[in-house]
């Protein structure tokens, strides 16, 4: 009988507030989602505030398939919310609301078990601006088999000494370029191109495995000691709210499942295009839009 994969998703979930609507969002939460959707038996460790806001949160992500039994209410605080603005690329910018419930995550033995049990833990940046929910993710950092950093940069919710330690203790890192290339100028690199600055930070943080998003050029992969390529698939973008976090699910979901390397890069890439194709950050994309745009 073929065990389901497990993964946990550790951070953030909210309303991102954009000039016209609202939608949940959140990395965590985006990832989540389209882990479900490929077939991993998911959860989500976050908080919510004791509000509609907050229900509708867990009704979503409940509906969606996502196990919730870990998602904490919080009477204090309030649910989060994002202000997103849209430049004439569609390109995002965010005005992230602090303090808010996910702020305050609380550690249990409920969900220590349910990450020593998972086959792979997902956590950002973001989620470590405020005590509370740092303190948790380093405890639930000790017991994950196999932990997966999206940096995730969102200004000014990190240090670059925070980042240092989480790539340290991280399986599996996924950055965008500029990302990429900010914490490599501030760890003194001294390098130029995107493959040598990977093999740097993979020598730096003793990690074997990572991901460089290029935006609508594609990705690189290392693995190892061998670099993958995708170079990208053209698309009209509405805007690009949750396609990184939708390749990386792509990503992690194809890697847990034993797709080969460069499949599963390719099917990541052709995620992020068709996320970036359509508006909010969790658009249906089905196995057979995978397979045309992955034709082109």
């Amino acid at each position: 009988m073929h065990k389901i994969k497990k993964a946990v998703c550790y951070g953030e979930v909210l309303w991102d507030i954009f000039p016209t609507h609202k939608k949940i969002g959140g990395a965590p939460l985006n990832v989540a989602l389209r882990l479900q959707s490929f077939g991993l038996n998911t959860s989500i460790i976050s908080r919510v505030g004791e509000d509609n806001k907050g229900n509708e949160i867990a009704r979503l992500l409940g509906s969606g398939g996502i196990d919730i039994v870990a998602l904490q209410v919080d009477n204090v605080h309030k649910t989060g919310e994002v202000t997103v603005m849209l430049n004439e690329k569609g390109a995002a910018s965010y005005d992230i609301q602090y303090p808010a419930a996910w702020d305050k995550i609380v550690w249990n033995e409920g969900i220590k078990t349910m990450v020593s049990q998972s086959d792979v833990f997902i956590f950002g940046s973001l989620i470590s601006r405020d005590t509370t929910s740092r303190t948790t993710l380093f405890k639930l950092l000790k017991v994950a088999p196999f932990k997966v950093f999206d940096v995730n940069l969102r200004p000014p919710h990190y240090t670059n000494e925070l980042l240092e330690e989480l790539m340290n203790l991280a399986d599996f890192i996924k950055f965008n370029d500029d990302e990429l290339f900010e914490i490599c100028e501030y760890l003194g690199s001294g390098f130029k191109s995107p493959e040598q600055n990977i093999r740097f930070i993979a020598e730096k943080t003793n990690t074997s495995q990572i991901c460089v998003t290029k935006g609508e050029h594609g990705a690189v992969l290392l693995s190892g000691n061998q670099f993958y390529y995708n170079s990208g698939y053209q698309v009209q973008v509405v805007d690009t709210v949750g396609a990184g976090d939708s390749f990386l699910a792509a990503l992690i979901a194809s890697i847990t499942l034993g797709t080969s390397l460069q499949t599963t890069l390719d099917k990541a890439c052709a995620m992020g295009a068709l996320v970036a194709s359509s508006a909010g950050a969790n658009p249906v994309i089905t196995k057979d839009d995978l397979k045309e745009i992955m034709k082109c």
